[in-house]
C-alpha cells in the first residue's frame, strides 16, 4: 500500500537517494523532546561516520540512538545492510520513527529497550555506535567487543574528559588500539551589520578495534 503521509518539500529531497549520503542539515531531524534538540551535531556526525568504516552491507547498531541522526545517515552509506537504533526514552522512540518516516530510511530496525540487554538479540554487527550509555559504559562496551565482526569499528561519542578516561582506559586494558578526535566546532551567525562564530559543544569522537586488526 503507498504511503500518502505528506511530506515537506526538504524532506522529501533529502529522502531522495540522488542527494548527499551524509551531511543532513540538523533541522531536518525531529527535535528527542519538545523545546530541546538532542542531536549528534552535522559536523560530528560526518566524522563519526567517517571513523566508523562503514560498507554497504554493514551490520550497525546505533546505542543510545537519541533522534537517530546517526542511525539514519549510516543507514544510507549502508543501504544494503542494516542499522539498528537502540533507544528507551519514548520521546526519543517516537523521534527516531518520525524521521525514518521522513527521510526514507527503510532499513533501519527501532529496538525499544536498555543496552547492553536490548542488544542481545541482535546479529553480530560490522560497526557500532555508542552516542549515549544510560551509566552502563562498561557493560555495553562488554557486549559490543565480544560481538563486533572481525575488522569492526566501534566509536564512541563523549562530552567530557572523564568519560573519555573509563572509557579509553577500559578499551585499552582489554588490548584493544584507541584513538580519539576533539572535535571543536564554530557555526558562524550574523549578529546586527557582522558575522561571529559561535561555539558548539566539544566532543570526543574515539575509535576502537582489537589491536590485531591493524
Amino acid at each position: 500500500m503507498a504511503d500518502d503521509t505528506p511530506q515537506s518539500p526538504v524532506s522529501a529531497q533529502y529522502a531522495d537517494e540522488r542527494h548527499p549520503l551524509f551531511g543532513l542539515p540538523d533541522e531536518l531531524f525531529e527535535p528527542r523532546r519538545p523545546g530541546s534538540r538532542v542531536i549528534t551535531k552535522r559536523e560530528v556526525r560526518a566524522i563519526a561516520l567517517a571513523c566508523l568504516g562503514l560498507h554497504i552491507q554493514a551490520v550497525v547498531w546505533d546505542v543510545g540512538s537519541g533522534t537517530g541522526a546517526v542511525a539514519i545517515e549510516a543507514a544510507r552509506l549502508a543501504n544494503a545492510g542494516r542499522v539498528y537504533a537502540i533507544e528507551y526514552d519514548p520521546d526519543a522512540l517516537a523521534a527516531i520513527a518520525t524521521n525514518c518516516q521522513r527521510l526514507g530510511a527503510t532499513n533501519v530496525t527501532i529496538i525499544p529497550g536498555r543496552a547492553p540487554a536490548a542488544l542481545q538479540a541482535l546479529p553480530d554487527p560490522d560497526a557500532v555506535f555508542i552516542g549515549g550509555s544510560g551509566g552502563a559504559l562498561p557493560a555495553i562496551l562488554d557486549c559490543a567487543m565480544a560481538r563486533l565482526r572481525p575488522s569492526g569499528r566501534l566509536v564512541i561519542n563523549l562530552a567530557s574528559f572523564e568519560h573519555l578516561a573509563t572509557a579509553t582506559a577500559y578499551l585499552q586494558r582489554a588490548g584493544w588500539f584507541t584513538e580519539c578526535t576533539l572535535v571543536n566546532i564554530a557555526r558562524s551567525r550574523p549578529v546586527l551589520d557582522v558575522t561571529r562564530f559561535a561555539a558548539l559543544n566539544p566532543v570526543f569522537v574515539l575509535t576502537a578495534h582489537p589491536a590485531e586488526n591493524g
